[in-house]
């Protein structure tokens, strides 16, 4: 399976970069994964909603230029579908189970994702009704995918 997780901005603290690091070793036994980053539109805010949406509509043309016709596309989005760590995984497999083998995480910036990027994604996800920072959220993206990789061969991960 190959997965491809595609972000705004840049990882800035070291232990995020550190984190992500070392569930990238992690994942390298179970998939092969592709973290991408895209540039990050400069922000003040205190943009308004017309702003917002040009900021976001600059950084989905950026996402949109390394998602392909092919992949399966999972958004993360605070009003996706909500799953523990076991329909997590249970997704997962299925979608390798049944031929789509090409699956992309899309996490969006700090004021999230742009419409026709939501549109385009064959499933909206949602972590929590919680905001995190995007820098976070990949942390716990590939902790979740990590998990749901052991959970589908029946490996031992602390609850």
């Amino acid at each position: 399976m190959h997965i491809k997780v595609l972000g705004v901005g840049k990882l800035k603290e070291n232990f995020f970069v550190k984190a992500v690091e070392e569930y990238s070793k992690r994942l390298s036994k179970y998939c092969r994964l592709d973290i991408i980053e895209v540039d990050d539109e400069p922000a003040s805010g205190f943009e308004s909603a017309r702003n917002e949406e040009i900021i976001k509509s600059a950084e989905g043309a950026r996402l949109s230029k390394h998602i392909s016709i092919d992949e399966y596309v999972i958004a993360l989005a605070i009003e996706g579908k909500k799953m523990d760590s076991v329909r997590f995984s249970n997704k997962i497999e299925e979608l390798g189970l049944t031929g789509k083998s090409d699956v992309t995480f899309i996490i969006g910036g700090s004021l999230g994702l742009d419409r026709e990027l939501l549109k385009r994604a064959d499933m909206l996800l949602s972590f929590s009704d919680m905001t995190f920072p995007h820098q976070l959220m990949r942390v716990i993206l590939l902790e979740q995918i990590y998990r749901a990789f052991r959970i589908i061969r029946h490996e031992p991960y602390h609850k």
